[in-house]
């Protein structure tokens, strides 16, 4: 492939040059394909799941006993009374089954922990996972989010200082959005912070790199039409934001922070003193700032806390379920705002003239659209607003949403957390082990994906002239190509991510441990391939001291290099 194709192709998004490098993998019948690319997992929680399918048998069942005067294939709406009674004569038939231990497991802790009456549990469970009715609420089923409310405190706040951050969180109270996954929720709130003036073209959004390839995307877009400003997480200091970085946010012009948490693709989780400098930020300066947290890969990691808990005024988190639970296909993610929030203080103040437009905009949903909440107009506003009352995620979704969340819930020993991510560290150690790169340990590495670098690869194997011989005669793209064609390995570039080097993200979630061990060793021939150019291209030169050889060289590069995704 010449220069001027990969010019080219260097324009497109990771995820649709994926595309490309997948076909060319592909493309040779007797070998195995090894998609790092795309981060869906090759796992999944299977509790949850049995849970599900049992019961949909037992809603089935309710509702044919409602059946009367139906014609023949046809039932009727589950009747409420008495369906708990009910329910424990299903299990009690059923206890063997999978999936039943946990369903009586759930309902019990929904109400001994929730003080959900059991009734009023398990008729939602049933309509839902029927989909007989409409979602009511349409923001989210009223049982489902006090379940998935309290399944955020847990995971979103860890371990420091739990008592007081669950204290505030729970009194200041959650608002609930369910969405078709966390894309779609960053999608909703871009769009509903534009419908209600509180971002508007020219407006200056910072974004903590590097950071998902589309999240840089969506604010260039002609809908949005914003100025970015990256706040640069460094490499050198495990993919942490320093200080300097942070300050940016200092900017008065700065309208909204942009960030995954942990990051994609770093994969690292902000260390207490960036999350403490965040929240100075924010309440001695900043009050005004907007959050938009994408903390899909919390639940990976040790003692997570999210800037919901700290700053909760300030912030929107998006949350999926799909990595955690292996549920990409089902499109499971959540919305949360505190109920008292800048976000409608910020509607609050707005011109005149604009609060006219948007009291128009709503007026059809409600008497007094001034007092309407934001996660209120971010729902209609998913459904053109016209169209609310047919808003919501459709309820059999809702109802595996809050299955994941019971399933974590009860769980009080983390069983579940503690196995995956003892998985994804084996396969981490795996793939460096295999490129014969020593690594650290890091407390908050949550090691879903990892970079690797180019420059901090091959100065650390094959001195610092090697990099410059490399970067000057090879594009980073043709190194992913190769690998594609020669190997049947596809990686994404980490320039779609805002990388500061030339590199490239390999998900740990899509194969399974000997996988990355394989690409570890075919990564490692590759450049030594190019380590043999490079010595033939300067047989005539000095050879330039290994940084092997070098403790000084060796020192310079020692956090990057073992801590490569952080």
């Amino acid at each position: 492939m010449d220069t001027a194709d990969l010019d080219k192709l260097s324009h497109l998004s990771p995820f649709e040059l994926k595309n490309r490098l997948i076909e060319l993998a592909a493309s040779h019948a007797e070998r195995v394909m090894l998609n790092a690319g795309r981060g869906n997992p090759n796992f999944l929680a299977t509790a949850p799941r049995h849970g599900f399918f049992q019961l949909g048998l037992f809603a089935m069942g309710e509702a044919e006993r409602c059946a009367g005067g139906m014609p023949q294939g046809v039932a009727g709406l589950p009747n409420p009374e008495g369906i708990a009674r009910r329910f424990e004569a299903f299990a009690g038939a059923r206890r063997d089954v999978p999936g039943i231990a946990f369903l009586v497991e759930a309902v019990s802790y929904a109400h001994d922990s929730l003080g959900i009456p059991n009734n009023a549990f398990l008729h939602e469970l049933v309509q839902g996972v029927l989909g007989c009715n409409y979602p009511e609420p349409v923001r989210m089923l009223r049982h489902s989010a006090e379940v998935v409310r309290r399944y955020l405190v847990k995971e979103m706040i860890g371990g420091s200082p739990l008592t007081t951050l669950l204290t505030t969180l729970l009194t200041t109270g959650i608002d609930l959005f369910a969405v078709e996954g966390g894309t779609a929720g960053i999608t909703y709130a871009f769009n509903s912070l534009r419908e209600n003036k509180l971002l508007a073209p020219g407006d200056v959004i910072a974004i903590g790199m590097p950071i998902f390839a589309p999240y840089i995307e969506i604010p260039r877009l002609n809908d949005y039409r914003l100025i970015e400003l990256a706040i640069e997480a460094d490499p050198e200091a495990g993919w942490q934001y320093p200080d300097r970085e942070l300050d940016k946010l200092l900017d008065p012009r700065v309208k909204a922070f942009l960030l995954v948490n942990p990051g994609n693709p770093s994969s690292v989780k902000i260390n207490p003193a960036g999350l403490t400098r965040i929240a100075q930020i924010v309440e001695s300066k900043r009050p005004d700032l907007i959050i938009l947290t994408d903390d899909v890969y919390a639940t990976f990691a040790d003692d997570f806390v999210s800037l919901f808990a700290l700053c909760p005024r300030n912030t929107i988190l998006v949350y999926s379920f799909s990595k955690y639970f292996g549920a990409t296909g089902w499109r499971l993610g959540v919305i949360a705002t505190s109920q008292t929030n800048v976000l409608d203080a910020g509607i609050s103040a707005l011109p005149e003239c604009d609060r006219a437009a948007l009291d128009a905009r709503y007026g059809s949903l409600v008497l007094d659209p001034r007092h309407l909440k934001f996660i209120d107009r971010l729902a209609a506003d998913s459904r053109a607003v016209a169209l609310n009352h047919t808003a919501g995620l459709s309820t059999p979704q809702q109802i595996q949403m809050a299955l994941f969340a019971l399933f974590a819930l009860i769980d009080e020993q983390d069983t579940y957390k503690q196995a995956m991510k003892h998985m994804m560290r084996g396969r981490h150690r795996a793939l460096y082990r295999a490129l014969g790169i020593d690594i650290a340990e890091d407390a908050n590495a949550v090691d879903y994906y990892t970079i690797l670098d180019l420059e901090i690869f091959g100065a650390r194997r094959y001195g610092h002239g090697f990099v410059d011989w490399l970067l000057a005669h090879k594009n980073p793209l043709e190194i992913l190509f190769c690998l594609a064609d020669e190997a049947g390995i596809v990686l994404l570039p980490g320039k779609g991510f805002g990388t500061p080097h030339p590199s490239a993200r390999v998900s740990l979630a899509n194969l399974n441990e000997a996988d990355y061990a394989r690409i570890g060793r075919i990564i490692r021939s590759v450049m030594e391939e190019y380590a043999g150019e490079y010595r033939s291209a300067s047989a005539n030169e000095p050879t330039p001291q290994s940084p092997i050889d070098s403790a000084a060289a060796q020192e310079h590069h020692r956090v990057a290099v073992t801590n490569p995704k952080g």
